[in-house]
């Protein structure tokens, strides 16, 4: 039976030999009900070998229920008692404890389909190093969810998107950088930026890519590992076939302050980018338009009745 990892003895992911082909890393903080169906269909997967299942931060009844969980499967290691950390330090934290040679990143509102994380992992080999490679995030109603396939992501585009002007203003529509209504490609095609709903790297290119970067506390981080795989002469991939159905919306934490890390992580991400003063300059200035722009989604979710 497995017994509740201490934080304190996980030695760095840097450090440690992978004795497993296949892990799956999970960050739950306040997931709601979903959690537990993703969980289970992690479990019935014959193709993981490995689950690490990092709790920033579960009601007691959820955590005692993830602990119960943890004691069926000789695959489960379940880190809890650190608090919240965030996504970033949570997702390094449980690759910090995963065996495989592959890891592959999951929300806890997300369910993998048969042969998702099996496709994933095929896709990586012969690849330039580092290799991302995110799966086709589907919605219930089997659509696909917009952010899984994107170009790049830049203060213009994420004003734009925030705020859905290009729907209705046509000539700004040439600065649309989602790709969910183009046609599916035959195979795993590059793309600058997926999503990370669902993806998978290998363990020695994430530790190449040093990680996620745990000053982004909440959402972005996943843009930023993107960016950095494509500044290292690697690729980022989207699986056409390897299919995950993400809920979204699931998280009992209040909109606005998710809304919130949103923002800052955009902002920041954006400084992060420039390469000259000037742009930087810039990047600062246009930081409380992008923060403004995001925590204000909430409210007009709520004045419209929108989703």
């Amino acid at each position: 039976m497995n017994e509740l990892v201490q934080i304190r003895n996980l030695p760095a992911f840097e450090q440690e030999d992978p004795c497993a082909d296949i892990s799956i890393i999970m960050v739950v903080y306040l997931t709601g009900p979903a959690l537990f169906k993703s969980i289970a269909r992690v479990l019935a997967d014959p193709d993981i070998d490995d689950f690490v299942i990092v709790d920033n931060g579960s009601s007691e009844a959820d955590q005692a229920r993830l602990f119960a969980i943890s004691q069926t499967d000789d695959r489960i290691r379940l880190l809890q008692g650190h608090g919240n950390i965030g996504f970033a330090r949570g997702a390094n934290l449980g690759a910090s404890a995963a065996r495989g040679r592959f890891l592959v990143f999951l929300n806890p509102d997300a369910f993998i389909e048969r042969g998702c994380v099996r496709q994933l992992a095929g896709a990586a080999t012969g690849q330039p190093s580092p290799c991302v490679i995110g799966a086709r995030v589907l919605n219930e109603d089997g659509t696909e969810q917009r952010g899984a396939r994107r170009y790049e992501v830049t203060p213009v585009t994420t004003l734009l998107s925030l705020t859905r002007l290009a729907e209705f203003v046509p000539s700004l529509r040439k600065y649309e950088i989602h790709l969910e209504n183009e046609s599916l490609p035959a195979e795993p095609t590059s793309v600058p930026t997926i999503s990370g709903a669902c993806f998978g790297v290998s363990r020695a290119d994430f530790r190449r890519l040093k990680g996620f970067d745990g000053d982004f506390f909440l959402h972005v981080e996943d843009v930023d590992l993107c960016w950095r795989a494509r500044e290292l002469g690697g690729v980022v991939l989207f699986h056409p076939t390897a299919e995950v159905v993400h809920l979204g919306h699931t998280s009992l934490v209040e909109p606005f302050f998710v809304e919130w890390f949103k923002g800052h992580g955009l902002a920041r991400y954006f400084v992060k980018r420039t390469t000259t003063w000037p742009r930087r300059l810039l990047a600062y200035a246009l930081g409380p338009f992008i923060v403004a722009a995001s925590v204000a989604r909430p409210l007009v979710r709520q004045l419209t009745g929108r989703r």
